[in-house]
Formats: C-alpha cells, structure tokens, sequence
C-alpha cells in the first residue's frame, strides 16, 4: 500500500496483526482493479487484455482459497489471513465481478443497477473489513453495505470527468432524464441547476429516520 493514499494512516492506529491483513486487503483489490482500469500496455487489444487479466485475478482467488500457491506478491500476502480470519470468498468474487462490469457496461440506466455495481466494488470490501475488525452482527453487515454504497456514489460524483473520458457514465440515464440533463451536458462540463440538483438528487433523498438512514432502499442504522 502506498503512503499516498488517505488508508494508509488509517490504517496505523490497528493492530499489526489486522492492520496487516488490511493492507493484504486492499493491495489483492487494488490489483483486481487497475487490472481493468490500468491493463498492461503490449500488443494485446486492451479489452482483451483486461478480459485475461480478470480471469487470472479468479484463478488467483481459487489458489489463495483453495490451499494452491499464488503466484502474486498479493496472492502470498493475502492468503495467510483468510482462514484464521474467516474473510468471505464471496464478498472477494463479488469485488472481481464488479470491476469485470467495466468491461461490459459503459452505462447505468437505473438506480438499482448502479446500486448493484456499487454493492460489488465497495459494500464486499467492507463486508471483508468488518471481519478484520472482529465485527459479527448482522447490524455491522448491514453498516457495511450502506456505507459502500454511500462512498462509492460520491466517487462516482467526484470522477465525472474521468469517467467520461474512458466512455463511461455511471450516473443513471433516469436520473439524468428526470432532471433534464443529458451526457452531453456532462461532457461539454454544463453546471447549471438541473446539473446541480442530479448531483445532489440521492443525497437528498436519503431518510432519516431517528437512528438510522435509508440508501437504495435498505436501512443504515448509525449506532
């Protein structure tokens, strides 16, 4: 893990034994995603390389899980922590299948699909570090999901641009139809009130309710 990134200092305040793991974590999710967002420059078309990238990515799960040997500085890193720590297979599979949807889809035309999306990329991850911190209630799981979800949109609203620039629109084309902004609105860099109120929209429409939120649907409780 680089000492550039906000974690890293985080991370710090923990034991070494689960600040370990968490840095075997995050380097084994890192690599999974720069194989889709940063695919080895070579002959190979891009997309395929990225395509064979991910493939092997699962290979290399199976091999941490499985009692193979990883063939990945990740993969060796990782694999110690996932069975004295109980770490889930599936939230892992379910990190691979969420960067694997960039190589398919370039647009989101609901919410609950980005919601999807979101689930995969963030929510498994922390599904995978409430495990580290020794969290088993079903409250933590449910923290766990909505905070994904809630970090991963303003992701999304932070790398519009980005975005845009490797073809992809995460922000869903219902939304941008119901406040009367378009792709080309985005592209061209147009920040108006519709722009302003789309970018805002699932902020705002978060309910509070005592102690706790709702966010696509499902209930963040706070304490």
């Amino acid at each position: 893990m680089s000492r550039d990134t906000s974690f890293y200092y985080s991370f710090l305040v923990l034991p070494p034994r689960k600040r370990s793991a968490l840095v075997a974590v995050w380097d084994f999710c890192r690599a999974v995603d720069d194989a889709v967002d940063e695919p080895e420059v070579g002959p190979t078309d891009p997309l395929q390389a990225s395509r064979s990238a991910v493939r092997f990515w699962r290979a290399e799960l199976a091999r941490c899980y499985d009692g193979g040997a990883p063939e990945t500085p990740q993969g060796r890193g990782l694999q110690p922590f996932l069975a004295s720590l109980d770490l889930p297979r599936q939230a892992f599979e379910d990190v691979i299948d969420g960067v694997a949807m960039d190589l398919d889809t370039s647009r989101y035309q609901t919410f609950d699909e980005l919601f999807e999306y979101c689930r995969r990329v963030a929510s498994a991850v922390g599904l995978i570090c409430i495990r580290i911190f020794g969290c088993r209630s079903p409250r933590a799981a449910d923290y766990a999901l909505n905070l994904g979800v809630a970090l991963q949109l303003t992701n999304i609203l932070r790398d519009i641009p980005d975005d845009l620039a490797k073809g992809r629109v995460y922000l869903p084309l219902d939304d941008l139809a119901a406040h009367g902004c378009t792709v080309e609105d985005l592209a061209a860099g147009v920040v108006n009130d519709r722009v302003r109120a789309l970018a805002t929209a699932r902020a705002r429409g978060l309910e509070v309710d005592g102690d706790q939120i709702a966010v696509g649907g499902a209930r963040l409780r706070l304490r």
